[in-house]
């Protein structure tokens, strides 16, 4: 009888006395506490205090009481970073991108949008370990820019997770027909038993969304470094059966480009939509124990990801299947023969592999799923805080568990039954294209929030050396990654005005794919607009701008040398292992 009480109870508010707004937004301001306590050891001050920019400017530390539990260990955070993006942008959409631009152009790209990458975690990573807040990209843009900014910038992240929720639980169910071509069972009863699924698991709180995180990325982590090996055996004519020795013969025959500029520009969103999911150890900073020490060594590993798991595996599978290949395309975007990986099985002639990796890919679309409802419940949770959502989103329960923000996600998933519509290809063509640019905006809004921040800590007294963990790129791997992000935007505006097939399209059909293809850009301008003209909120001024509220590191500038120095003394093998690691 215990067990079912305290788990009944759990769904109560959670206990958040002298929790209050963040004094950014207008809300209650805590008040001024005692002075900065003696420095505590790193999962002690987690449970103990935040740091609080009082209304005149001083800075207190006040006991901490926030609705969100603190569960996420070190191990949680770096899988999620190592495996956050890996999915069916990778196994499957790198087949269009493949298709349309080429093998030289899908390196070439996604070796661009990979260095963009590691430019924009490595500056959420230091506003992440120096500020683990609510919300964390909205939060920032609020604070850093304008309120105006972080209300576009907040609802267009949340916009992003909430339709990738049925879109991932469609392709799910999609891949299901590689081995039910006739729909033996139908979609409906798949769809409904991956809904139960992600419900399920989100009862568990963040530490569920953690752990089935963990055993995802495992999974795929371990598939790619086999499909790595694989694919070089195949190429090197090793598979007993299968083809000789067929090196880089694919490209020169068809060869290494298609469409020209054209292809390029078009590869990128491509790129971007695979890459999507990476900036989570940010949001997740919020629920972590010790953000300081995990998040810096999560965003190392972001370059180690991109170089192997991204352009390492496309390369070699761009040296087995050419781009005219037919079996790359087909009438639905989450089709699994599409996959390059599996077409390259196919041609090596390994039976057994395109099964392996068709179970990979449900679980990694499942993984998304998951990724999607928490990501879009604490956006939701954080947006709510501040006085931009609903105020029934705010409702934590004793668990730590967002429950009306999770339910709508959950609840927005069951959109994924359109499937049965014969409508259903326009629908989710338009809900995958408000989707598409979103993480293009929220890249970039990362970046200038970083150059920002430097910014109003140094004119406000502050040195690097004080920063908990300072970006290795500076700010100008934050310029560089913000000038990419303008270049992919400015990108795809020009190939939704002239699309590699333009001279098929009638006027009003590329009037039709101009519009689709930068909805997400509109949305993201009327949500900026219409918040200027009725709240009337101002740019954010370097020296009122608030770097502190939400600190959870009262560590002097003399422990973080100290620390620093033993990480120099480390020997050399060491510091290449945690350079990866």
């Amino acid at each position: 009888m215990g067990f079912f009480q305290n788990w009944a109870e759990s769904f109560k508010p959670a206990e958040t006395e002298g929790f209050g707004k963040e004094p950014a937004y207008g809300g209650d301001f805590l008040e001024a506490g005692d002075q900065k306590p003696e420095v505590l050891g790193d999962e002690e001050f987690a449970n103990a205090t935040t740091a609080v920019q009082t209304a005149d400017g001083t800075i207190a530390y006040v006991p901490e009481k926030t609705p969100l539990k603190r569960r996420l260990d070190g191990r949680h955070i770096q899988f999620i970073a190592l495996g956050g993006g890996i999915g069916t942008g990778l196994f499957i959409g790198s087949a269009s991108a493949l298709s349309t631009a080429g093998p030289a152009f899908l390196i070439v790209d996604f070796i661009i949008m990979g260095f963009m990458l590691v430019c924009v975690i490595f500056a959420l990573g230091e506003l992440a370990a120096t500020l683990p807040v609510s919300g964390a990209f909205s939060t920032y843009a609020s604070r850093f820019v304008d309120p105006a900014w972080g209300f576009a910038m907040g609802w267009n992240y949340y916009l992003q997770w909430l339709i990738v929720t049925p879109l991932e639980f469609t392709a799910a169910a999609i891949v299901i027909g590689f081995w039910d071509p006739n729909q033996v069972v139908p979609v409906g009863i798949w769809l409904m038993i991956f809904i139960i699924v992600i419900t399920t698991i989100n009862f568990f709180g963040v530490r569920g969304y953690a752990e089935f995180e963990f055993a995802a990325t495992f999974i795929k982590v371990i598939t790619v470094i086999g499909l790595i090996i694989t694919l070089i055996v195949i190429d090197c004519g090793g598979v007993i059966g299968g083809p000789s020795y067929m090196g880089a013969h694919t490209w020169h025959d068809p060869g290494p480009i298609n469409n020209g500029f054209k292809g390029l520009c078009t590869v990128f969103t491509t790129a971007a939509f695979a890459f999507s999911g990476s900036e989570l150890v940010g949001l997740a900073a919020a629920e972590t124990k010790e953000p300081r020490k995990v998040l810096p060594k999560a965003c190392k590993q972001i370059v180690f990801r991109i170089i192997m798991f991204y352009v390492l595996s496309l390369f070699l599978v761009s040296l087995i299947v050419p781009y005219n290949d037919e079996r790359l395309s087909s009438d639905h975007d989450y089709d699994p023969r599409t996959s390059p990986f599996v077409i390259a099985m196919e041609i090596g002639r390994i039976k057994v592999l395109p099964h392996i990796i068709n179970a990979v890919i449900i679980v990694s679309t499942l993984s998304v799923a998951n990724s999607a409802v928490y990501a879009g419940s604490r956006t939701l949770l954080a947006l709510a805080e501040q006085g931009l959502a609903p105020k029934m989103f705010k409702y934590v329960d004793r668990e730590g568990r967002p429950l009306p923000a999770v339910g709508v996600s959950l609840i927005f998933g069951l959109l994924a039954f359109l499937i049965y519509s014969a409508e259903e290809g326009t629908v989710f063509s338009w809900m995958l294209q408000i989707s598409g640019l979103a993480a293009i905006f929220t890249w970039g809004s990362i970046c200038f929030c970083h150059i920002r921040f430097r910014s109003a800590w140094t004119k406000q007294g502050y040195t690097l050396r004080e920063l908990p963990w300072a970006s290795p790129l500076g700010v100008y791997g934050s310029m560089a990654g913000l000038f990419l992000n303008i270049l992919v935007i400015i990108a795809n505006i020009y190939i939704g005005a002239f699309p590699p097939e333009e001279g098929t399209y009638s006027p009003r059909m590329r009037a039709y794919e101009f519009f689709n293809a930068n909805i997400s850009l509109v949305i993201l301008l009327t949500f900026l607009i219409l918040y200027k003209l009725i709240k009337r909120s101002k740019f954010v001024r370097l020296e009122d701008m608030d770097i502190h509220t939400g600190r959870r590191d009262p560590v002097s500038e003399e422990v973080l040398e100290q620390e620093r120095a033993e990480a120099r003394a480390r020997p050399m093998w060491k510091k290449i292992i945690t350079s990866v690691f």
